[in-house]
């Protein structure tokens, strides 16, 4: 073989070699693009699917443009900035978790409070429109009434009946920079605010097909008027629940710390029974007199639930968390079949917590008729001894 020969036979080989590195190059960059373009689409399908998710937990209701057709009012900025004298601070009743609440009056004399969605563009929209839409759709005595609304550009703003002795959790637990003079609540009208907001949870739970589960249900979002009667409000949470027996929605964990079911805090399945578990903590406090949580207590004593639960089941021992606020004004049977209810509301397993019907039912021969301006005589059934199931429920539209 000469030397040309050769020369070939080398020039063939690196060009074969060449051409298999190449091929073997181009191939690499053929199935890392195709792994780019499947970790791409991948990721691509993840972010929807969060927007999405993000998109029904914000829209579970239907959209504004039905609100005219419900008979609220629709109010100018200019309106509401009149009938709070320019958002006075000296009219701020209250500090809610998207902004402040101003007392107000309208043009035709009716006293008013009036929430400021402050956080307007983000997740004080979102609570704007469910409040809105779903207080439009709703009525019942024991849930705070929507009168109107303003959308004016960024400013959106609700406006509510004016309930004189603003939330429980101002008498409870009074403040010295409450706009509230707090009254030491007796254990009669205990009881009554027991029932009213029980009243206002089963409305929910058992008239509205699928049921509405507050999400928020709390001492201070539970309002009293002049003669203390109370209302449920603040439905900025507000979530629909499952129209199947015993079915769970999944959904980001929101609300109150205290407040909040385990099952769905550790697991975000949201049902009724997580709306029952914050009114047996709110009958703790009525109970109690005492915060859901307060670390500054002795050992043992921070967290209400825990540390009342076992005491709630002991009839010797149940005296021993009563609110020292009642000076022992209260009836002792009363009080066990109260701490009995308390006991069954905060089950840690949401299956053996009662229906808020059942509540209701328990506690409706609890709550005296009385004849002084506190009385209930003007709310139905409340003196009567059972009080049976809707036959037919409310549907609302939703």
């Amino acid at each position: 073989m000469n030397k040309d020969d050769e020369y070939r036979r080398k020039g063939l080989i690196a060009l074969i070699a060449i051409i298999v590195l190449a091929s073997l190059a181009l191939v690499s960059l053929l199935v890392a693009l195709s792994y780019y373009c499947y970790i791409r689409n991948k990721v691509s399908k993840s972010k929807k699917n969060r927007k999405d998710a993000d998109y029904n937990e914000k829209s579970d209701f239907a959209n504004l443009q039905v609100v005219a057709e419900k008979g609220l009012q629709v109010f100018t900025f200019k309106q509401l900035n009149s009938a709070t004298g320019g958002f006075s601070k000296s009219n701020v009743i209250g500090h809610g978790g998207s902004g402040l609440v101003y007392r107000g009056v309208l043009n035709d004399g009716k006293k008013v409070a009036i929430k400021f969605m402050e956080d307007a563009r983000k997740q004080g929209e979102e609570e704007f429109k469910v409040e809105v839409e779903l207080l439009s759709r709703l009525h019942s005595p024991y849930l705070l009434t929507l009168l109107g609304y303003c959308s004016d550009n960024n400013h959106k703003l609700l406006v509510f009946d004016f309930m004189a002795n603003g939330g429980l959790q101002e008498h409870l637990y009074p403040v010295s920079n409450s706009n509230v003079i707090p009254m030491k609540l007796d254990w009669e009208t205990r009881l009554r605010i027991a029932l009213e907001a029980a009243r206002g949870l089963e409305y929910l739970h058992e008239h509205v097909i699928p049921p509405v589960i507050h999400r928020d249900f709390k001492s201070s979002n539970i309002l009293l008027d002049k003669n203390y009667h109370a209302k449920v409000s603040d439905f900025g949470l507000a979530k629909l629940g499952s129209d199947k027996a015993g079915g769970h929605v999944s959904t980001r964990v929101l609300g109150t710390q205290g407040y909040v079911a385990p099952e769905y805090a550790l697991t975000g399945h949201l049902t009724t029974k997580s709306d029952v578990y914050s009114y047996g903590v709110v009958l703790l406090e009525l109970l109690t007199g005492r915060v859901p949580v307060d670390m500054k207590r002795p050992p043992g004593e921070g967290i209400l639930v825990s540390w009342a639960l076992p005491l709630l089941i002991d009839r010797e021992k149940v005296v021993k968390i009563m609110d020292p606020a009642l000076e022992g004004q209260y009836s002792m049977k009363e009080v066990i079949q109260i701490a009995a209810i308390a006991a069954m509301c905060v089950q840690p397993e949401a299956d053996y917590r009662p229906l808020m019907t059942d509540v209701v039912q328990s506690l409706i021969p609890l709550v005296k008729t009385r004849k002084s301006t506190s009385a209930v005589g003007n709310y139905p059934n409340f003196h009567a001894n059972k009080l049976s199931p809707p036959q037919h429920s409310v549907k609302a539209k939703i």
